[in-house]
């Protein structure tokens, strides 16, 4: 089977490689590189292969899930998280998604890994997943990895077992709208102001707009993107409840101080 460009691979998880040698070490097994090796006529033109790459893209992963799952959910406890995550870092997940991705028809293989199947094996190909955040994320930055972990790994994982019953994840939207109608809010509007990439990998920008009264200015908005316009719109709903809390904390800190004055 040969290797699939590169390029290929950049358009499925929706990022760009200013440095692709990153993305080549990342998909390469050890297998090739030690054969590459043998050929090789100076040290410098040996290939590398991902294992450190690898090292590196489980702990880039690791916080990343960590960092979204707390943000998520701030009344679940220890236990949960940590349940949570494990099952969003674990093997049986990862492989599902690295096969999504077709990770396996990028792989660079020795020979006898080629012919013992190493394209389809769980280990390979979870180990070529990890490599290929950590080269996304040495490439552009945390910024760029969180995108592609939370586009292809942690966010549909998520939708999958909500609607399953199988984690209470917060409906942002029906709190905020309970929350507007008791504070006298007009209701919220949501706008599709974006969507980015190709139709097997789509990122949907939406705006959550918030006004005091109808017909009055737009007082703040708040604006994410998702896989999916429905989780775009959570997580605008969440930055307009914040902006709505932080708001009442104030409002109670200023009468707080009329009062003692």
């Amino acid at each position: 089977m040969n290797t699939r460009e590169n390029t290929e691979l950049e358009e499925i998880l929706g990022h760009h490689f200013s440095r692709p040698e990153l993305l080549r070490q990342a998909v390469t097994h050890t297998s090739y590189a030690r054969e590459a090796d043998a050929l090789a006529v100076a040290q410098e033109e040996r290939a590398k292969d991902n294992e450190q790459l690898e090292f590196l893209g489980d702990a880039v992963l690791s916080l990343v899930t960590t960092e979204e799952l707390f943000r998520r959910f701030p009344h679940f406890h220890e236990g949960e998280l940590s349940k949570l995550r494990a099952h969003l870092v674990s093997e049986k997940h990862l492989v599902g998604v690295a096969q999504k991705l077709e990770i396996g028809s990028f792989l660079k293989l020795g020979r006898g890994e080629e012919k013992s199947g190493g394209r389809g094996k769980t280990t390979l190909l979870v180990d070529a997943l990890e490599a290929v955040l950590a080269a996304v994320y040495l490439d552009s930055g945390l910024d760029a990895a969180r995108n592609v972990i939370l586009t292809h790994i942690v966010t549909p994982e998520l939708e999958v077992l909500q609607s399953r019953g199988n984690v209470r994840v917060s409906d942002f939207k029906s709190t905020l709208q309970e929350t507007l109608q008791a504070g006298g809010h007009a209701q919220l509007s949501y706008a599709l102001v974006e969507e980015r990439g190709p139709e097997h990998n789509k990122t949907f920008v939406v705006e959550a707009r918030l006004r005091s009264r109808p017909g009055d200015e737009v007082e703040f908005v708040g604006r994410a993107k998702g896989p999916t316009k429905k989780s775009a719109e959570q997580d605008a709903a969440r930055q307009v409840l914040e902006y709505l809390a932080s708001e009442q904390a104030l409002n109670l800190s200023q009468a707080r101080e009329r009062v003692q004055s």
